[in-house]
């Protein structure tokens, strides 16, 4: 569930009230520092872009570096040095700005954007940074002069500052006249769910909760978290708990979204509910900020704008959880992770982690090699939510991506135990992912338990399918099943370079030399970087007596710089090299040295 839904209509409202900011465009032609240019070289001919001057070009070089990096603290503090350079040069100023709400130094932006204002004529940024001050300062009169008279009843530009100066209007004590701004508002083209969402919110803030359930019950209108959390504490005062009780559970998805859930049983037990969606009017501009900052999140080409206003309605509300997550998830998804963690640490000491956005939190710092801070992120949500089996899944998975397979099993134990009751699709995944756990800590019929209950769910999923055959090869058992297994996988997924391996493999295992060099070449067409397919081919290059290309594809292996890892023993392809595969696997067989074992495809969440 998100905020809102995506809605074209707002996200031109807002990009025809608020232009793009400078530090997203390209910058214009620089100019050399000096003093003004006299009458007669202003009418001279005009180069076509006049050098960056020495001082400025180090910061503001450092800072678009910075920005397509989207290192935003970096970026805020070259480009404020690069505005020392040239304190008029609104491109720069905008950047910083941008820069600066983006990083989360808000203190530093107002000073900025007062400083422009006092200036000259204020940018589109610094005026949106000015009102959103003026907010967090209470002065309603201030904002209420700032924003104006309403304009055209029908014209979207006016959205954004009749939002404001509905709720600005309110916080000055003019009831009437802020919930007619919403009405009149709400007459604009395409916007009408929108405005009644936040006239639903100021009609509650002012004790007209029928009102505002009324608007609320329209899914178009309150259809989304927080539209399902103010609908149910307005229920809950006007006394109707079994209607706020029923519409909860009946919420699609509700069993991943805790608080609702914690929301319905303080309802249910009878407990006193108080409406606190919104507390006060700078709460209720908190959630205009963080309704454009969905939209603009949900357009096709995201931008800053998105995580300006987020950041914005995280300082103007702290305590809503919705806007800081909003901040964090955004922050992550552009990778800057140092940024993210404080804004994941507040919703976790309000009480408010989300499982939905941990999980997707655990998995991108997974990605993103941060396997230390994802380990502490999943142990932290199976202990806030012991009961979570999707916690515990993404701790296992954690715990078997690197490598720790018998740790791994416990998560999965206490997954399964979890979902004991519950659909059998549900199962399926962590009964293959403990399998693949349990083979790898040499538990193979416990292994063998999983897999096959895992098939009778999933009898279609090509990887699981492929890697018991491929542990029943390896075994030397079962061999007409496994095979069977392994040519269903290929028929299901008949590109996947690991599927291929599996079947080349299958057939060198059981002696059909070549029936295995097709499968493998084919293998080794999407893998060609892996030292473990360039492995295999040499061996059934060396068994159907092509032993030149066997050697060339042995080599190949070991310049990939095989590790323990990939599954290959360096040293066994160096005795290959040096005495033929005949020999080395002679030898094995009279020393009993066991051949170590490749692992078939892992699950992948």
């Amino acid at each position: 569930m998100t905020l809102t839904r995506p809605n074209l209509a707002l996200i031109a409202a807002l990009m025809a009230a608020l232009a793009l900011p400078a530090g997203a465009q390209e910058r214009p032609a620089p100019r050399p520092e000096g003093d003004a240019p006299d009458a007669a070289a202003a009418q001279a001919p005009k180069p076509d872009a006049a050098p960056l001057t020495f001082g400025l070009a180090g910061p503001f070089l450092a800072a678009r570096m910075a920005t397509v990096e989207s290192d935003f603290q970096a970026a805020a503090r070259y480009f404020v040095q690069a505005v020392a350079h040239d304190p008029g040069d609104r491109f720069l100023q905008d950047s910083a700005l941008v820069a600066l709400v983006s990083a989360g130094e808000i203190d530093r932006a107002v000073a900025l954007a007062d400083r422009i204002g006092s200036e000259g004529e204020p940018t589109e940024l610094s005026h949106l940074i000015h009102r959103a001050d003026l907010v967090h300062s209470g002065d309603w009169t201030g904002l209420l002069a700032d924003v104006g008279t309403p304009g055209d009843a029908e014209s979207e530009a006016d959205l954004l500052a009749g939002m404001l100066r509905g709720w600005g209007l309110l916080g000055a004590g003019k009831a009437s006249e802020a919930l007619a701004e919403f009405e009149r508002l709400s007459r604009v083209p395409g916007v009408a769910p929108m405005v009644n969402y936040h006239l639903a919110l100021a009609r509650a803030l002012v004790g007209d909760y029928e009102g505002a359930e009324s608007l609320l019950a329209d899914d178009m209108t309150g259809a989304h978290i927080l539209g399902f959390t103010a609908r149910a504490q307005i229920l809950a005062q006007l006394e109707r708990r079994d209607d706020a009780v029923a519409m909860i559970e009946a919420i699609p998805g509700v069993e991943a979204e805790p608080q609702l859930l914690a929301l319905r049983d303080r309802i249910k037990s009878g407990q006193p509910v108080a409406f606190d969606v919104v507390r006060t009017p700078a709460d209720g501009i908190a959630q205009v900020f963080l309704t454009f900052a969905s939209a603009l999140l949900s357009s096709p080409d995201p931008e800053p704008l998105s995580l300006i206003h987020a950041r914005l309605a995280a300082w103007l509300s702290p305590d809503t959880a919705e806007a800081r997550l909003m901040v964090a998830q955004i922050l992550q998804e552009r990778q800057q992770f140092d940024l993210a963690e404080p804004e994941f640490d507040a919703l976790r000491r309000m009480g408010q982690m989300r499982p939905v956005a941990e999980l997707s939190r655990i998995d991108t710092l997974s990605r993103a090699g941060r396997t230390e801070e994802a380990g502490k992120a999943a142990l932290s949500l199976t202990a806030a939510y012991p009961d979570l089996p999707q916690a515990w899944i993404a701790l296992g998975d954690l715990l078997r991506q690197q490598e720790k397979f018998a740790q791994a099993v416990p998560a999965y134990d206490k997954a399964l135990a979890l979902l004991a009751d519950a659909p059998a699709d549900a199962r399926w995944f962590p009964l293959y992912a403990r399998g693949i756990a349990l083979e790898r800590s040499q538990q193979f019929d416990r292994a063998e338990a999983d897999f096959l209950a895992a098939i009778e769910i999933r009898p279609n999923q090509a990887s699981l399918l492929n890697y018991l055959g491929y542990s029943w090869i390896d075994r030397n058992e079962n061999l007409d099943r496994a095979l069977d297994l392994i040519k269903k996988a290929v028929e299901l997924s008949p590109d996947d370079g690991y599927i291929l391996d599996s079947l080349a493999w299958a057939y060198y295992r059981l002696g059909r030399y070549q029936d295995a060099v097709e499968p493998m070449e084919r293998a080794i067409l999407t893998m060609s970087q892996d030292p473990l397919v360039n492995d295999h081919l040499g061996d059934i290059y060396w068994k159907v007596g092509r032993h030149r290309e066997a050697e060339i594809q042995w080599h190949r292996a070991l310049s990939l710089d095989p590790t323990d890892t990939d599954d290959v023993d360096p040293d066994r392809i160096r005795a290959k090299l040096d005495r033929g595969l005949d020999a080395v696997l002679a030898e094995e067989a009279a020393g009993a040295v066991e051949t170590p074992a490749s692992a078939p495809q892992a699950a992948n969440n």
